[in-house]
């Protein structure tokens, strides 16, 4: 009797596997992971060998042939690591291969034989903390497996590129895998990893590299939301290669100058990060100057005495960093200078809730002609304004922009000496549970980019009206530290990620009240799962933990899919 082997179809609107026989000719080639071509409903698709020498679905009849193995693809372990993903983040198992495998063909080769164990037990996870002006190369280095294969994900491709290339000089084999890279060239790091012994470098999809023989997995900056994929299924990299490091019984390192509340928590307490000395960590951040704007008037404008004699006394260029994201405004309350948050979509606010006092003036939370009043405020400088649009940065004294400013190359490999941050309390104020979190990152960005000159070269300028966040004071002592702790006790209290899960529901409005009528029909005793909506065509989803989470989702989404679009988020960033 002929083997059989169950496929699952590069099809979008096809998420379950089909079987298939494997004729005599193809015996050699498939194997789990193998990507062939099927006929399917009258057409020849390509799609993925998920399982292999399966025992037919019972009334399936007669087989149809696999009808070519077109290219190689992830291996087995990598095969079984989509399903967990599809699961934990409740999305398509076929767009996770996808990204699981090389963009241009690579010849298939026979079944894999089996690897020798490893000799070694599961090793616990660890955070190390590393300030953002010191060199943390050799630290990465020293952190690789000496036999084997590590996969080394780095969200920002300028650094991945330095980070390979200095390993490069230090005689290890690199295999880069980056989705910033052309076709051939991943393909090329895709091929070179599958061929084990190498380090693999790369973004978030290094963390589904086919190595045969994991030793280590190292996630560096995994506050940077690039490490997490935007379509659905929403997986992150660290999450991820944490659980591929455990099922290969390999060291997991988070290595950032402000590692996550996720990170910190998964490695038993912010207590239990490696960090150097006190005194080593707060020399390796920047210089910090606070422009406290709280005694200043409302309509004062959006540069401070303080920001202007920054940017006239700068020894290098200047980068301004001002987010236009999102539509509200903030108020100050004139008598207690209390500040409120206005989505101008609301009503506006008439009362400050802390005085009681009438008089709320508007403060400017973007300005249009920002590049003009800056070249008003410094005569001669030359200012440019960047953002994601503008294909390359020209020479100036000067840089404004959104934080898309912060991961341009061109602009750190120009040597910043200050970082001017024109309105935080956008930031700071956000509508969002993460908001302290990603403020606090945003910060550190910028403090990264000034790690090419000397501590006393550098500045790092907060204009706010908040002085005394915990962000901010976190910034001026060196201590990262604190926002975390600050972090932890809020998300425990209020059983926020990671000691709670949440999911975004979007979609069809008919399609998304089903959806959310069949999460409301599950068990809330049992289950602890709640949902809020849905409102403008959203819905929000909490539930004790993940797994019940993927549960209630893999109940409640597919009546919803039967009459239209629902996408979920699952961990959503910005909520």
């Amino acid at each position: 009797m002929a083997r059989a082997c169950r496929v699952l179809p590069d099809v979008t609107a096809v998420d379950r596997a089909f079987d298939y026989s494997v004729p005599d000719a193809l015996d050699a080639l498939v194997r789990v992971g193998a990507i062939v071509r099927v006929p399917l409903h009258g057409r020849r698709v390509r799609g993925w060998v998920v399982e292999d020498a399966v025992e037919p679905i019972s009334g399936s009849g007669v087989l149809l042939d696999v009808l070519a193995v077109v290219s190689a693809g992830p291996p087995p372990e990598v095969v079984d690591l989509t399903e967990w993903i599809a699961r934990r983040w409740s999305g398509p198992r076929v767009a996770v291969l996808r990204s699981a495998s090389a963009p241009n063909h690579v010849p298939p080769t026979g079944r894999l034989a089996g690897l020798a164990a490893v000799s070694a037990q599961s090793a616990p996870m660890r955070v190390v903390r590393q300030p953002p002006l010191l060199d943390r190369r050799a630290q990465v280095a020293a952190l690789c497996a000496e036999t084997g294969s590590t996969i080394i994900c780095v969200a920002d491709a300028g650094r991945a590129r330095a980070l390979a290339s200095y390993l490069s000089g230090e005689g290890r084999s690199v295999a880069l895998l980056h989705s910033f890279e052309a076709d051939a060239a991943r393909t090329d790091g895709w091929r070179r990893a599958s061929a084990g012994e190498c380090v693999v470098v790369g973004g978030r999809i290094a963390a589904l590299a086919p190595v045969p023989d994991l030793r280590a997995a190292i996630v560096v900056d995994d506050a940077d939301e690039a490490l997490q994929e935007e379509r659905s299924p929403t997986w992150h990299a660290r999450d991820v290669l944490l659980e591929r490091a455990e099922r290969a019984a390999a060291p997991f390192t988070v290595c950032s100058p402000a590692p996550t509340v996720e990170a910190s928590v998964a490695a038993g307490g912010t207590n239990l990060v490696d960090a150097p000395p006190p005194d080593v960590e707060i020399a390796g951040w920047p210089r910090v100057q606070v422009a406290d704007r709280r005694d200043e008037p409302p309509g004062s404008g959006l540069f401070s005495e303080t920001l202007a004699t920054a940017l006239h006394h700068s020894a290098g260029l200047a980068v301004c960093v001002l987010n236009r994201r999102g539509r509200f405004r903030l108020l100050a309350c004139a008598t207690c200078r209390h500040l409120l948050r206005w989505d101008r979509a609301d009503e506006r606010p008439l009362v400050c809730p802390e005085c009681g006092a009438t008089k709320l003036r508007v403060l400017r939370a973007g300005v249009a002609r920002v590049r003009e009043e800056l070249e008003a405020l410094v005569p001669g400088a030359r200012v440019v304004e960047v953002d994601t649009a503008t294909a390359e940065v020209p020479e100036a004294d000067i840089v404004v922009g959104t934080e898309a400013v912060l991961h341009r190359a061109a602009v750190r490999r120009r040597r910043p000496a200050l970082v001017a941050y024109l309105d935080l309390d956008q930031e700071l104020l956000a509508p969002r549970y993460r908001a302290a979190a990603q403020a606090h990152w945003l910060l550190t960005r910028g403090a990264q980019l000034l790690s090419g000159r000397p501590r006393h070269e550098t500045l790092l300028l907060v204009q706010t009206r908040i002085p005394d966040h915990v962000v901010v004071q976190a910034l001026v002592r060196g201590e990262p530290a604190a926002v975390a702790e600050s972090e932890i006790e809020y998300r425990r209290t209020l059983a926020y990620p990671p000691f709670g899960a949440l999911a975004e529901l979007a979609g069809a409005d008919d399609a998304l009240a089903v959806t959310v009528d069949a999460l409301r029909a599950l068990d809330v005793q049992a289950t602890g799962v709640q949902v809020f909506g849905p409102a403008d065509g959203r819905a929000l989803v909490h539930a004790p933990d993940w797994d019940a989470l993927a549960n209630a989702l893999a109940r409640g989404l597919p009546p919803g899919r039967a009459i239209g679009r629902v996408r979920a988020v699952v961990d959503p960033p910005r909520v």
